[in-house]
This record gives structure tokens, sequence and C-alpha cells, in this order.
């Protein structure tokens, strides 16, 4: 059995923030504001892979009413995320990501985002790819406001003794 997520999630650029991205700190005079590190890249990411299996969504798991999760570091969110879907018989077959930002010029961090995200997930750097897109100055992307992420994920069945 397989099973397709999909999860997005965007974040206001604001001055005071460090800009982490697929967990990697990116140098730039602004970050994205949000309860924990909002890091879109992780946060959509563990979107997809929550709705993939059923579970619902990021808001649900780790709600940002919640203060344990103030300030926290994305990678929990997704680390937990994956545990949940190898105790529950799932593992992941590979993930797709873009990344939206019109600054700043995300081609030069691709790579370790993709080897991270990787890691994270546990799987090989050839089941996970990031891709990045401008908002070519149209909207709150295009403006350099936000910076948005789209995840789409695969998920197999490797354990039917475990119930859903």
């Amino acid at each position: 059995m397989i099973r397709v997520g999909s999860g997005h999630d965007t974040h206001r650029l604001e001055a005071g923030y460090p800009l982490i991205l697929g967990g990697i700190t990116i140098p730039y005079h602004r970050g994205l504001a949000g309860h924990s590190d909002a890091d879109a890249v992780l946060h959509a990411l563990t979107d997809a892979l929550l709705g993939a299996v059923g579970l619902g969504d990021i808001g649900d798991a780790y709600p940002d009413t919640d203060p344990r999760w103030k300030g926290a570091d994305s990678a929990l969110f997704l680390a937990e995320t994956v545990a949940k879907l190898h105790a529950l018989g799932w593992r992941i077959g590979n993930a797709d990501v873009t990344i939206f930002a019109q600054e700043p010029k995300l081609g030069p961090v691709k790579a370790a985002i993709r080897e991270n995200l990787a890691r994270l997930l546990n799987v090989d750097a050839d089941r996970v790819n990031v891709k990045a897109k401008t908002g070519e100055r149209v909207g709150h992307i295009g403006r350099a406001e936000a910076i948005g992420c789209h995840a789409v994920v695969l998920v197999e069945r490797f354990d039917d003794s475990v119930s859903l």
C-alpha cells in the first residue's frame, strides 16, 4: 500500500530572526517569523507526512498555542513525525519540496538542504528533491515579504501487522 501527502507553509520575512530552511541556517538580513523557528520547509514536510497517513496536520500535532513549541527547532517536529510513521508501519518512499522565495537566491544552498532533509528523513539523498522558485515579483512572495514551501511525499506500508 502506498499513500501520498501534501503540505504547505508560509512565513513572513522579518528582521531580527535567523533564516532557517530545511534545517540549514542561511546568511540573510531577515528571517522567518513564527512561534517555533518558522522553518517553512520542515513545516511543509511534516504536514505532508502527517497528511499521508491521516494524522491531521502540523497545527494539530504541534499547535502554536502550546508554549512547549515556542522557539522550537522544527527538526524536532519532523523527527517525531517520522518516528510516528515508522511505529505505524510506514516508511518514506520519496519527498519533493518546492521553496518559493524571491530572495535570497537559494540555488547555492539547495544541495545542502537536500542532504539535510535526507538525513532527517533517514533516506538516501536520491529520494529527496529540492526546487527553488521566485515569485516573479508578484504577491507576497514576489515582494520578498514571505517565503513559502510546498512538499509532496510518498509513503509505503512496510508492516501490515500494525493497525492504523
